[in-house]
């Protein structure tokens, strides 16, 4: 069975092909400038790599594009397209709906629904979506939530205090990044050769969140009823007070939507550092170049992880191993070393040599520490790949 991964942005589609008898990575590759001129298709097998610059309308086309390239071409590893069995999306967010889905009339109806909750991501994929099962109507098309993984969090960690009917229209915390916090849970537990480990897994990166993982299941996750809550993110704004709305409304004169599209697309590192970037990496050079907003920003972010590090680990009575991963949770030693400092009441060591000099996944804590801190590169695809096995399996 060789199911298809894809990762879609607006303008944009990115995959990887996995053979699942052995869940081998066959391809990967993707188009970049849907819908432009400029629009490029490109692929990497084991037999080479190979680019071309096409016309690519919209995603179906892409879709098309890369099959092209992976079955009639020299760098080919399908003898036909047919031999896709599916293709498997990371969805976010469903209104009612949770878990892994044949996508269908009834899932685009629920994620459309929630245009409005997970604006950067829902409305791209639906589109999508609707598009490929028009044209390609004979590839099975799978959607596997982020917020599946999350299920079995308990009241106590998913509650808002609400009003209690609120719950029946799915106002809770529903915790996102599912795919990437179920990979280092299983991935951990086989290197600690624990399958009843704590575990804190950090996805720090352009979208972040923590999650109290313990004998393979969530038990709490930063992120609630958007992927607009928790840490500060990118540009999306992390846990924010919904009273000061009507304050910031009165001051700027700005309709409820500027506001919310205020703090979905310009809030985050971008607000925090005056607009000059979301990019940690450039925070990081501006601070280390002595710019105090760019320091403030990254302690802020700094400061959000570690609330949510020190509430997990009173949930879990403590944990087994502290997981970074993400573009930022894997790259930045300045980061890893901000989050632990400090931590030794806790029997948790950083060592700073390995640390600073790890790459890949490694291990980076002191003999002498009681938990082990891990550096993890994640591997969603995979994650969506067997989900996406297993329904069709069934």
């Amino acid at each position: 069975m060789k199911i298809l991964v894809a990762n879609l942005g607006s303008t944009s589609f990115k995959y990887r092909l996995f053979d699942m008898a052995d869940e081998r990575v066959l391809a990967r590759g993707g188009v970049e400038r849907i819908g432009s001129a400029l629009s490029r298709s490109y692929a990497q097998t084991e037999r080479g790599s190979r680019e071309q610059q096409i016309p690519v309308p919209d995603h179906a086309a892409a879709v098309e594009a890369c099959l092209q390239l992976l079955a009639n071409s020299d760098i080919a590893v399908l003898e036909d397209p047919k031999e896709l069995a599916a293709i498997g999306f990371k969805a976010v967010h469903a209104q009612g709906l949770t878990g892994v889905h044949r996508v269908d009339s009834r899932v685009l109806a629920a994620m459309e629904a929630y245009n409005d909750v997970a604006p950067a991501h829902n409305p791209p994929y639906v589109r999508a979506m609707r598009l490929l099962k028009e044209k390609l109507p004979h590839i099975p098309l799978v959607a596997a939530f982020e917020t599946g993984f999350h299920e079995d969090i308990p009241a106590a960690e998913r509650l808002y205090a609400v009003p209690l009917e609120w719950v029946q229209h799915g106002i809770q915390r529903w915790g996102f990044h599912g795919a990437s916090h179920r990979y280092i849970a299983e991935r951990t537990g086989q290197l600690l050769k624990n399958t009843q480990a704590r575990i804190i897994s950090c996805h720090l990166g352009g979208s972040s969140s923590l999650c109290a993982v313990k004998a393979g299941y969530s038990c709490a996750n930063s992120l609630g009823m958007s992927p607009q809550s928790g840490l500060p993110h990118n540009n999306r704004v992390g846990d924010f007070d919904p009273f000061a709305l009507p304050a910031i409304m009165r001051a700027t004169g700005k309709t409820l939507a500027q506001v919310l599209d205020d703090l979905a697309n310009r809030s985050g590192l971008l607000g925090l550092s005056g607009g000059h970037s979301n990019d940690l990496r450039d925070l990081e050079q501006r601070a280390k170049e002595g710019c105090p907003v760019s320091q403030q920003a990254i302690d802020v972010f700094v400061a959000s992880v570690r609330h949510y590090l020190g509430a997990y680990l009173l949930l879990l009575d403590g944990a087994d191993a502290i997981v970074f991963t993400g573009g930022i949770g894997e790259n930045s030693a300045t980061i890893r070393a901000a989050v632990c400092a400090n931590l030794d009441w806790f029997g948790i060591f950083l060592n700073p040599l390995r640390n600073e000099s790890a790459k890949g996944e490694a291990a980076i804590h002191e003999s002498k520490s009681r938990v082990q801190i891990w550096i993890m590169p994640t591997n969603e695809e995979l994650i969506v790949a067997r989900q996406a096995k297993a329904l069709l399996s069934a």
